[in-house]
C-alpha cells in the first residue's frame, strides 16, 4: 500500500470517528486539558456507559491516550493527540521548485496570483503565464493590486510555453485554462475563479478569493532545497 493511500485511509478513520457530536463533544473537552472519563460524563452530562463507547471508539481510532493518576491510581486521565488531528491536514506538495499561475490572456486572475503569492507566500518564487496572452495586462487588475500594496507591470504578459518547465507546479486559475492545458503542460491544481466583470467591485471579489486560496495552498508547499535558475518571463509581472 503506498503512502498516500495510507494516509487518505488514516483520515478516513479519524473523520469518521469524529463524525459525531458527542464524540466531538469529548474532543473539545481534551482539546486544552486531560480527564478521566467520569470528569468527561460529568461536563457533558452523559452517562458514563455512553462516554465509554464514544472514548472506544475515539480509542481506536488513535485519538486518545491514557494515563494512570499519580494520586488515585484506580483512576485513568484521556488526553487528546494532536499530532493524529494533524494528521486531517492532507499531506504536503514537496519539492516545488516554483509555482506558476495560469489563466487564458494572463491579464488579470494569473497576475494577480502571482503577485499576491510574492507579497504572502516566501520561499517559493512565482510566475505568470497565459495560454493566449493578450498585450496587456488589464487596467483593473493594476488598480486592485495597487489598492492592497502590490505591483504589476502592465506590459508583462506570457505565454505558458515559454514560461512553464517541468519541474514548476502549476496552477491554472481559471476553468479555459484547466481544460486548455491536456497536452504539454498539465496543471497539477485548478482553481475555478471566475472572470470578473468590468467593476472595481468584482476585481476585488476576485483579488479575495485568490487571497484565500493562497492562503490555503502556502502551508501545504514545501520547496526545494535550492530554487532554479530563472527561466524566461519568469517574475511574477
Amino acid at each position: 500500500m503506498n503512502t498516500e493511500l495510507s494516509s487518505v485511509q488514516q483520515r478516513a478513520r479519524i473523520h469518521a470517528a469524529l463524525g459525531d457530536p458527542a464524540r466531538l463533544a469529548i474532543v473539545d473537552t481534551l482539546t486544552l486539558g486531560d480527564a478521566s472519563p467520569g470528569e468527561i460524563a460529568r461536563a457533558l452530562d452523559m452517562p458514563t456507559n455512553l462516554v465509554a463507547h464514544h472514548v472506544k471508539v475515539l480509542d481506536e481510532a488513535g485519538l486518545l491516550e491514557r494515563s494512570r493518576s499519580e494520586g488515585d491510581r484506580r483512576r485513568t486521565y484521556l488526553r487528546l493527540r494532536p499530532d493524529v488531528l494533524a494528521a486531517l491536514v492532507p499531506p504536503r506538495l514537496r519539492d516545488v521548485a516554483r509555482i506558476v499561475f495560469v489563466c487564458t490572456h494572463n491579464s488579470a486572475r494569473s497576475q494577480l496570483a502571482a503577485a499576491l503569492w510574492a507579497h504572502r507566500a516566501a520561499g517559493i518564487p512565482a510566475a505568470s503565464a497565459g495560454t493566449h496572452p493578450a498585450a496587456r495586462v488589464n487596467p483593473r487588475a493594476v488598480a486592485v493590486a495597487r489598492r492592497h500594496g502590490l505591483v504589476i507591470n502592465a506590459t508583462g504578459t506570457a505565454h505558458v510555453g515559454d514560461v512553464v518547465t517541468d519541474a514548476d507546479l502549476v496552477v491554472a486559475v481559471c476553468d479555459n485554462a484547466h481544460e486548455d492545458l491536456t497536452q504539454g503542460v498539465r496543471p497539477r491544481l485548478h482553481w475555478s475563479v471566475p472572470a470578473p466583470e468590468d467593476t472595481d467591485a468584482a476585481f476585488e471579489a476576485t483579488f479575495a478569493d485568490l487571497a484565500d486560496r493562497i492562503d490555503r495552498l502556502a502551508p501545504a508547499l514545501q520547496p526545494t532545497s535550492a530554487a532554479p535558475a530563472q527561466h524566461p518571463g519568469a517574475d511574477h509581472d
